[in-house]
């Protein structure tokens, strides 16, 4: 398929390739302008953010002509949809689990837009379908967003999101009866279930609905928490509230042994919370206030008796596992379970009275199990250099399943016997393609400032380096979220003609602790972009590639990564792809949940923090007369995680700046979303758009 590719790309190179021959949609420049302290910003495409004029419906409509009418014209694009449509017609199976004396998991037979839930009794049994999510709707843009189970097994809560909004609305399925009740409790996000011990109701996280303006647009501010109770009418009850505190957020869960009821608050996306524990036993005691102060993250892994397990970055960047007597809540009598060592504490569990401790060992899964005093019990052993995930359960559970996958094998779902720890295959995908004919490396490479950043390098076994092989680079950067090895059949869908994928992990996320974080965020953030430049460098000096041979992607966060990089080292590339990216720095913190980014992009009403913005905010930094590599802005019209107005305002620019041969288009779902939920036959079409697009571009450079 890759020299069949690289033949008929090149002959259609002409038709496709040469922008200044396009007529782009007009995209009137205003005159709106917004002050920072002594500096005044022009903001010519404000018009763009709303979204819903009817401008901006007739400006989407042409800009979707205009690059429908550029891929159309790439053979590669039907051949990549055939090729993925293969690759990803395979059973994938979601991590069993146990609630309420019953099992479930999630099962895809393959091409169905959502993933089915099922249950069981228990694991061995066949399982029955609990809820399908393709019936719900006729487009597949309905999409179960969250679930959970009851503690008596008779109740499951789902919330459902339509259009790839954030915005869900729970609903309720007797699971004896396969029936939903009539309760439907809307404008949720960012939430899940939480019940009651008694099964009477569930605690959830919401916003007062939208008033006055897009409620795709609308600043998401004061998270309130309310409990509904079964069958309930009347308006949910508000169990807390903070409206003197902007930006703060709140959840509250009821512990598995029913006896406390535990609330964490967190300000944005800053991982940093509050702790407050009371007990459900003796409603005379009020709130115990563990964690007072934003000062370190505190995530509960669970409760025996009245000592509490907890994941924290308290004196341990790369985090430990300490114990809370709450007879003895004192700082003081607080005690280290598991210590901190070289590697990532990312998860814990508390399962089969046992701590399944989760880390990251340079970007990749290591899983040790100890019990209750901190002493080892054993490593669990995982079939190779990949990612595990689940381990859930009860402190009592006497077996637990986890998946396990890696860049060239989907995941594989494993029983692990919690009295023997033996470990057996529960779930194996097949698939369309033998994958042993691929291989990912890891190399580390040196950034601008000498900082060592691993990457993995995905391709054929045995491929000779080549200056002319295409590469697809990733990179996310942000969040304390590590990007770990996943199975996507659009890798295999890339190396198998003969490209590179490789996926650099760079500061900002979460591979190696706060300190790891905190060094690609505020003020640092030009880091993560120094260090994903680097990435390309690297692979050239190593003549793996060379210049205009290497396609960037990322998504949210790193969609920001690609189109500032794509800004500052625009004779690196060959294409880039930004996908639903933060692109107005200026402004991200005035739509839906930006404000909440601040914690990691800092503020643009803060002086310092304005000027490192304004420096690699894409949208302000897009120069007449240089030579940007071909560009396919990605994103959907109903996306209210990142507005799509940062793409609509970006490739506006560009195409009004840009004067040279290289399209500049965006792609725009139509009731789409971020991304969570988006139905499999899109998926399969957005890749073999941008896919066909990177393999045209960089082919004929």
């Amino acid at each position: 398929m890759h020299q069949k590719i690289l033949c008929i790309t090149a002959l259609v190179a002409l038709l496709a390739g040469c922008s200044n021959t396009m007529t782009y949609p007009s995209s009137p420049r205003g005159n709106t302008s917004d002050s920072y302290g002594e500096v005044n910003i022009l903001d010519p495409y404000r018009w763009l953010e709303d979204i819903d004029s009817p401008e901006t419906a007739a400006w989407v409509a042409q800009q979707n002509q205009v690059t429908n009418k550029v891929l159309e014209a790439i053979p590669a694009r039907a051949e990549f949809k055939k090729r993925l449509t293969e690759l990803w017609n395979y059973e994938r199976f979601g991590v069993p689990f146990n609630e309420g004396g019953r099992w479930f998991y999630t099962r895809n037979d393959g091409l169905q837009d959502q993933s089915v839930l099922y249950t069981m009794k228990d694991p061995s049994e066949q399982a029955v379908v609990l809820l399908d999510p393709n019936t719900l709707s006729n487009d597949g843009k309905l999409a179960l967003n969250a679930l959970s189970i009851s503690p008596n097994g008779h109740y499951l809560a789902y919330a459902v999101s339509s259009g790839g909004s954030d915005w869900q609305t729970w609903r309720i399925r007797d699971i004896r009866t396969g029936k939903d009740l009539a309760d439907s409790v809307p404008w949720s996000k960012f939430s899940g279930a939480n019940w009651a011990f008694d099964s009477s109701g569930f605690y959830y996280g919401g916003f007062d609905e939208p008033k006055g303006e897009n409620l795709l647009k609308a600043a998401n501010t004061f998270q309130k928490v309310y409990f509904h109770t079964l069958s309930q009418k009347s308006a949910p009850n508000v169990i807390f509230d903070q409206p003197d505190k902007p930006g703060q957020s709140a959840n509250i869960l009821v512990s598995d042994d029913g006896a406390y009821l535990i609330r964490t608050i967190s300000m944005g996306t800053d991982e940093r919370n509050l702790l407050h524990v009371q007990s459900l036993l003796d409603k005379s005691i009020t709130w115990l206030k563990l964690v007072d102060q934003f000062e370190d993250t505190y995530n509960v892994i669970g409760n025996v008796g009245s000592t509490f397990y907890l994941h924290t970055t308290l004196n341990s960047p790369k985090y430990q596992v300490i114990a809370v007597d709450l007879k003895k809540p004192a700082k003081a009598d607080w005690r280290t379970v598991i210590a901190e060592n070289d590697s990532t504490l990312q998860g814990v569990s508390l399962v089969g009275n046992s701590l399944v401790a989760n880390y990251l060992r340079d970007a990749k899964s290591v899983v040790k199990r100890f019990d209750l005093s901190g002493k080892l019990i054993a490593e669990i052993v995982l079939p190779g250099v990949g990612t595990a995930n689940g381990f859930g359960g009860k402190a009592d559970s006497t077996e637990t399943f986890y998946s396990f996958g890696s860049f060239t094998q989907p995941n594989e779902i494993f029983r692990l016997d919690l009295s023997s720890n033996q470990t057996t295959s529960f779930k194996k995908p097949t698939l369309a393609i033998d994958t042993s004919a691929f291989e990912t490396v890891q190399v580390f490479y040196p950034s601008k400032d000498g900082t060592k950043i691993p990457m993995f390098i995905t391709q054929r076994k045995g491929q000779p380096k080549s200056a002319s092989t295409p590469v697809l680079l990733y990179g996310y950067g942000g969040f304390n979220i590590p990007v770990v090895p996943s199975f996507s059949p659009a890798v295999i869908a890339w190396v198998e003609q003969g490209g590179i994928w490789a996926v650099a992990n760079l500061r900002g996320g979460g591979e190696y602790g706060e300190v790891w974080h905190e060094a690609g965020t505020k003020l640092k953030k030009q880091n993560v972009f120094d260090d994903f430049a680097a990435a390309a460098d690297y692979l050239i000096a190593e003549g793996m590639t060379s210049k205009k041979k290497i396609a960037i992607n990322g998504r949210s966060n790193g969609g920001l990564l690609v189109a500032a990089t794509m800004v500052q080292r625009p004779e690196l590339f060959g294409a880039a792809i930004p996908a639903v990216g933060v692109l107005d720095m200026l402004r991200f913190n005035e739509f839906t949940i930006g404000k909440a980014w601040e914690s990691d992009y800092g503020s643009p009403q803060n002086v310092d923090e304005f000027k490192a913005l304004y420096a690699y905010s894409p949208l302000h930094n897009v120069r007449a007369g240089i030579d940007y590599p071909p560009t396919l802005v990605l994103t959907g019209d109903h996306d209210d995680r990142v507005y799509p107005a940062h793409s609509f305002k970006f490739i506006a620019e560009l195409q009004h700046v840009y004067k040279g041969d290289s399209p500049q288009l965006i792609r725009i779902e139509t009731r789409g979303g971020h991304g969570a939920g988006k139905p499999t036959s899109m998926v399969i079409d957005e890749f073999a758009d941008w896919l066909a697009f990177s393999s045209h571009y960089l082919t004929i450079k």
